[in-house]
């Protein structure tokens, strides 16, 4: 029998065996996206929930949380501020009577009264201490109230004001630590002061004082019997501080712990 192409007819193309039919993966597509939505569908409809029943504590959180942001800022501006140029100003008066105090021996006594008690309408150290606690001045207030009492010989009241004082001035830090431990030496008790000699020579490594602290730590360790630590100390100021004032007869000191 006769066989023939139509005009225009093509017959299908062999099904290459290597090619793989997209169509047979649309429906567990569709199945595994379907899921996908319906779990995080339920997963917002619980957090809606959620929400809702808590709506009134989710609010009076942010609620206080807002209070107490502008709360902050407010009290930044408006009290703390204020507050810090008001204890400066006040501070000027006292601190020239510390300084004029320090440079002449000869009316010590009554400058730093002054200093301390105020004068010419200014608070002194003490009343800027107390009013203006929590502020820059406050805080050296406490500094300089030590450091007086420690020249006038009230040893105890030195260091109570300066263990109230603090700062983030390494140096700084280290002279009040060290003022410590002048103190309790002045008390003769010479292991407190060795404590505070040794966070004073830690406190800040630099060439003022460091070798300052650790000299003093050395002497009151040999005062205490304890050549040991001296030599430690002394051993210190030697091999790192050589070029200051303490390391001059250090080589003698540290005979002296041998």
């Amino acid at each position: 029998m006769a066989t023939y192409n139509k005009r225009g007819y093509k017959a299908p193309k062999p099904k290459d065996v290597n090619e793989v039919d997209e169509t047979e993966f649309i429906d567990d597509k569709d199945s595994t996206t379907a899921e996908v939505f319906g779990t995080l569908d339920e997963k917002a409809n619980k957090a809606e929930e959620w929400i809702a029943k808590n709506q009134n504590n989710i609010l009076y959180i942010l609620g206080a949380i807002a209070v107490l942001t502008i709360g902050y800022l407010m009290y930044d501006k408006v009290i703390a501020e204020p507050k810090e140029t008001d204890a400066a100003a006040e501070m000027f008066t006292a601190q020239k009577h510390f300084e004029q105090g320090i440079n002449d021996a000869t009316k010590k006594d009554s400058l730093f009264n002054l200093a301390l008690n105020g004068s010419e309408g200014k608070f002194g150290f003490l009343k800027i201490a107390e009013k203006y606690s929590g502020t820059d001045a406050g805080n050296m207030a406490n500094y300089f109230t030590g450091i007086i009492y420690l020249n006038q010989g009230k040893n105890t009241e030195a260091i109570k004001s300066l263990e109230k004082f603090s700062s983030k001035d390494l140096i700084l830090n280290a002279m009040a630590k060290g003022a410590i431990g002048d103190a309790f030496a002045q008390k003769n008790q010479a292991k407190e002061a060795l404590s505070y000699y040794e966070k004073a020579a830690k406190a800040s490594e630099n060439d003022i004082t460091a070798p300052r602290f650790l000299f003093k730590a050395g002497q009151t360790a040999l005062e205490l019997g304890d050549k040991a630590k001296a030599n430690q100390y002394f051993a210190e100021i030697k091999e790192k501080y050589e070029t200051s004032s303490e390391a001059r007869n250090i080589d003698a000191l540290i005979g002296l712990t041998q």
